[in-house]
């Protein structure tokens, strides 16, 4: 056994542990060597955490859970909304991983030094919507990609983040609710076959919508199964341009590649109550269809 996998599942865990797995994707190196080393996992050189954290999967809840799948917007908003809940100023990156991660910590300390019931009762509730809505929501989908296309102890490091996640998802404060985070009630609807071009690209690129995460890396092998060019460029720009190449060969490896995403959600971690796995599953199935109809229709762009 691994040493950053006896401290996952040791019966200690919890807000050390998550204080700190949240200073490691705003902290490049050397700042978080210390804290990795702590974990039991290596460091990683600063092109390898630019190249994860920056480059290819920046850990924002906004780029996740809001409708254009980008930094801000209403996905921010949402986030934002519930610091100012709380009684705390949002910070510029309320949504960021790591930053969620280290409230959660700070508001499982404060219940256990809490002078009074109702405060240490208000502190479980909101550390409760904090795990449901801005965090379990999104983060294990996000990790398990990261684990994918990070390198080294930066792989290792989302899957026992994941793990320490979970842990906290099943525990007495999550209680089982009947409903879905907000971010999913409102996503809208699912890829459809009959959506233009404009509107596909659009969604394939906001994982709500799609139910899918693509990072320039799935790109990348897209390019190279389907013998395609990649052009350099945001993701719906190199995208647009594979589609215009070969929209059937584009078309089938996106079918492959919503499928995959909807097995990976299927087999996250469960939890009590309206988990969110299912949702995303479901979504990933519906975007895999569309794009099989489409396929099937050899549809133009």
């Amino acid at each position: 056994m691994t040493a950053h996998a006896t401290i996952a599942d040791a019966p200690a865990a919890g807000a050390e542990l998550l204080r700190a797995l949240g200073s490691v994707p705003g902290s490049p190196p050397p700042y978080c060597g210390p804290v990795l080393a702590a974990l039991g996992l290596p460091a990683p050189t600063a092109a390898e955490h630019t190249a994860a954290f920056v480059l290819s999967a920046p850990p924002h809840a906004a780029i996740h859970l809001g409708s254009e799948g980008k930094l801000g917007g209403e996905g921010l908003d949402r986030v934002a909304g519930f610091w100012r809940a709380i009684g705390l100023a949002p910070p510029a990156d309320a949504d960021h991983l790591g930053v969620l991660l280290l409230l959660y910590a700070e508001l499982a300390e404060a219940e256990t030094v809490a002078r009074s019931e109702l405060t240490r009762q208000r502190l479980t509730h909101a550390r409760a919507n904090l795990l449901r809505e801005h965090l379990w929501s999104w983060a294990p989908g996000y990790l398990t990609a990261l684990s994918h296309v990070a390198a080294g102890g930066l792989a290792a490091w989302a899957e026992l983040t994941l793990r320490a996640l979970h842990r906290e998802a099943r525990l007495p404060i999550a209680s089982p609710t009947t409903a879905l985070p907000a971010a999913l009630r409102a996503a809208g609807l699912p890829i459809r076959s009959g959506d233009s071009r404009d509107q596909l690209l659009d969604s394939l690129v906001a994982p709500v919508r799609s139910g899918i995460l693509l990072t320039r890396e799935d790109l990348r092998a897209a390019a190279a199964a389907t013998g395609l060019g990649y052009r350099v460029g945001e993701r719906r720009y190199a995208l647009a341009a594979m589609l215009d190449q070969d929209p059937g060969a584009t078309l089938s490896w996106l079918r492959g590649h919503a499928e995959r995403w909807a097995r990976a959600h299927a087999s996250q971690p469960p939890v009590s109550g309206r988990d969110p796995r299912h949702w995303w599953a479901r979504r990933a199935t519906a975007t895999a269809s569309a794009l099989g109809q489409l396929q099937d229709e050899l549809v133009t762009f």
